[in-house]
């Protein structure tokens, strides 16, 4: 009842202008927000009331308290207030669970709910009040009424930790992020074929073998630890104690979190560590560096089942959730298939076939935890074969999997690959954090709408909620996470939380840059990449043709090229313009009056004009397009490469070959570490003149004439980039095709960026 009429409330908000100009800048959106005549003076006088016998209501006071320090340095006092005394009230009373009432008056801003969630959500819309200006001190607050509950209970962000290891405070640091934008499940992925990273008393093994690896690349092979003799190995885990530590953190700001503990695939770390476990012949003796879908699964015996009952039981002793993740996806069956232990029990089962086994061993599973009063929830590959009874479905294939499982009766989850998967780029920039190549940006997140259409009103009811997730595979340092996490985080905690009518693009949009500020007033990192604006530059004539990009969806760029810096007030770009070589473009992208990012200054030259960086050229086709890290140094900066390891191939598009008499092509070499079974086979180079292999130009298409060869002898030996020169015979305007020659797929040749060089540049 509370749900529709706040719908119905926010659908007649929406249809007023003057009421949506008033709207104050939260985000996200709440589901009703009437203003009112007055205002609330907030300042150092101001203090927080809570029922003193009410430790949840007195929590949420002490936690709108340190924000209020932390951004706008204001002091307040936790008590009840005097006589004439301006305060913020917490009261119980009004909607319940996570919804609450907020009503901003001369003399009181009152946050009210009868849910301990809901008082705490309240306390955090009045944080966001107060923050609706940047600044420091006091503050005046309009008088409005707020209504609020959220859209979805299952709001969520997924943490891979098992790629890549992070530390307690940078855990606990998520989820204080998180409780301001309102989610409340951090899933947290502890398994997977490179880590195992959750201490379990029972198996020491899991965590002593199964938790550290040496990376891949012949950078990290080289890097010897002088105590072992061995290279030094990368990873970690979390103790007992520690997870405990951070599950009473989460649950200080009502945020569950749910544990994945994958099966029966990606268990390549735990095969490692107890190689009794896995079904084939020759189990793996290390943990691996390497990305992608392995073949090791898990054995059926009934000794692994005790095994797995035991983790699962340490599992829930530290977890406290409703469910609890057993994976379920991308299991390869060629190892059950040729393993005669496995097929005996299928026959003994009377199972006919490798997807049944799938269904019956997460069955299984989900007799074990429904045995310990917990719900299984899997990732929708649980679909195949026959879903455990009570299974909830967790679909990351698109959308089909929550379809099939509502129809089914089923809860769902909705996290669809690519656009909920948040190690995808954000951007096309250089400065864009490693990931996948594809670009998922801001409002392809806020565009999203999770539930699907082909379910009608009762089958809606299975939908719980939406998910974001973050692979680390490529994040390999825990500092660049939150850069990949926000602002996309935020748009998607809009999507779970408010009203799909209260929804519009260009309202978040507006209130994006007061989001931001926030960011900042906590120092809070979040990624600028895709919201500043860069110069891609171009020959014309005597000169260069200047175009611009960056935040195209969010805000309007604006350029100076006469040495000021850019303002709201200066040129608006639209389309590309030309001007003299020297010139310093300074562009910066703004949404109204607010910047959204630091201005950029690129001096425009001949080389700029003639140079790309790998991000800038095209791939020759789409096949798995990756942003990769170098894998050396080993410390220290790294260069970046946009490759599609299918098919390492580029084009330089409309190259202008007029006067240019030599190539200048800066290359890296990375390990292949993608596990792709038979894909691998599919990969195929051109044979090499020399040893060590060439880079070939060729003029027209990928089956043109060779116009430049490059030979990769003086790149052989190096981590790092090597910058190669050769002639080049060409003219005119052409793409050009960059692709190496080589004898194996070990290393993997990638190109950096290459510059056409005139004879007056040499």
């Amino acid at each position: 009842m509370i749900r529709s009429l706040l719908l119905a409330t926010a659908a007649l908000a929406i249809a007023s202008p003057s009421l949506a100009s008033s709207r104050a800048a939260i985000v996200p959106a709440p589901a009703s927000d009437t203003p009112r005549e007055g205002a609330f003076s907030l300042d150092a006088r101001t203090v927080i009331s809570a029922p003193a016998n009410d430790a949840q209501a007195q929590a949420s006071a002490r936690y709108l308290a340190d924000l209020l320090a932390r951004s706008r340095g204001l002091k307040l006092a936790v008590r009840a207030p005097k006589a004439g005394e301006r305060a913020i009230v917490l009261e119980r009373g009004g909607p319940a669970g996570e919804a609450y009432g907020l009503t901003v008056a001369p003399q009181a801003l009152t946050i009210r709910s009868s849910g301990d969630a809901g008082l705490f959500y309240g306390a955090v819309t009045a944080w966001q009040l107060a923050t609706a200006t940047p600044g420091k001190g006091a503050v005046v607050l309009p008088a409005r009424v707020i209504e609020d509950a959220p859209r979805f209970g299952w709001r969520g962000l997924m943490l891979d930790s098992a790629r890549h290891f992070q530390d307690v405070a940078f855990v606990k640091g998520l989820i204080d992020r998180m409780a301001l934008s309102k989610f409340n499940t951090l899933h947290w992925h502890l398994v997977d074929d490179q880590g195992w990273r959750l201490e379990i008393k029972k198996y020491p093994k899991l965590t002593e073998v199964g938790a550290w690896r040496v990376p891949a690349g012949t950078a990290a092979a080289a890097d010897i630890d002088p105590k072992t003799g061995k290279p030094r190995v990368i990873g970690g885990y979390y103790t007992q104690d520690q997870v405990r530590e951070i599950v009473a953190y989460a649950a200080a700001r009502h945020i569950t979190i749910v544990p994945e503990i994958e099966t029966p695939g990606h268990a390549h770390a735990p095969i490692v560590a107890y190689p009794q476990l896995g079904s084939a012949a020759s189990p793996p003796t290390a943990t691996s560096g390497d990305w992608g879908v392995f073949p090791y699964l898990y054995n059926v015996d009934e000794t692994t089942f005790a095994f797995l009952d035991d983790v699962l039981t340490e599992v829930v002793a530290l977890f406290p959730s409703r469910y609890i993740h057993v994976g379920g996806d991308e299991a390869v069956k060629d190892q059950w298939k040729s393993n005669p232990a496995v097929q005996a029990r299928m026959k003994e089962l009377h199972i006919g076939s490798e997807a049944q086994l799938q269904g019956w061993f997460i069955s299984r599973i989900e007799q074990m935890l429904k045995a310990k009063g917990r719900k299984l929830v899997g990732w929708d590959e649980i679909l195949e074969g026959g879903v455990a009874p009570d299974a909830t479905v967790m679909s990351w294939r698109g959308i089909d999997g929550a379809i099939i499982a509502a129809k089914l009766g089923h809860d769902t989850i909705l996290s669809p690959a690519p656009t909920l998967y948040l190690n995808h780029r954000q951007t096309n920039s250089p400065e864009e954090m490693p990931g996948r190549g594809q670009v998922v940006g801001l409002k392809e997140v806020y565009d999203y709408e999770p539930m699907p259409a082909a379910l009608n009103a009762d089958e809606q009811h299975h939908v719980l909620g939406v998910q974001a997730n973050l692979w680390t595979e490529h994040v390999r340092t825990q500092d660049r996470a939150p850069l990949m996490y926000y602002p996309r985080a935020t748009a998607l905690a809009e999507t779970a939380w408010s009203p799909a009518a209260r929804k519009d693009w260009g309202d978040f949009a507006d209130r994006l840059p007061v989001e931001l500020d926030r960011y900042r007033s906590l120092s809070l990192p979040f990624g600028e990449a895709a919201l500043k604006a860069r110069a891609l530059a171009a020959p014309s004539g005597a000169g260069a043709q200047v175009t611009l990009l960056g935040a195209e969806d969010v805000g309007q760029i604006r350029y100076t090229i006469d040495g000021s810096a850019p303002s709201p007030a200066a040129r608006a770009y639209k389309a590309p313009f030309d001007v003299p070589l020297g010139t310093t473009v300074r562009a910066q992208a703004f949404r109204g009056q607010a910047a959204l990012a630091p201005a950029s200054a690129t001096v425009i030259d001949a080389r700029a004009a003639r140079t790309r960086v790998s991000q800038d050229l095209k791939s020759c086709t789409q096949g798995i397009v990756l942003n990769l890290e170098d894998d050396g140094p080993v410390r220290g900066e790294r260069a970046r490469f946009l490759v599609d390891v299918m098919n390492p191939c580029w084009i330089y598009e409309r190259a202008d070959l007029s006067g240019v008499a030599e190539i200048e092509a800066a290359v890296g070499q990375i390990p292949f570490n993608f596990q792709i079974g038979a894909d691998v086979e599919k990969i195929k180079f051109r044979p090499p003149a020399t040893p060590a292999g060439e880079l070939e130009v060729r003029q027209g298409s990928c089956e043109g004439a060779v116009v430049a060869t490059l030979p990769l002898a003086p790149a052989a030996k190096s981590d790092g980039v090597t910058v190669l020169k050769a002639p080049l015979k060409g003219a005119g305007r052409a793409d050009l095709c960059f692709s190496f020659t080589q004898k194996a797929l070990e290393p993997l040749w990638v190109l950096d960026r290459v510059t056409l060089v005139t004879g007056h540049d040499r």
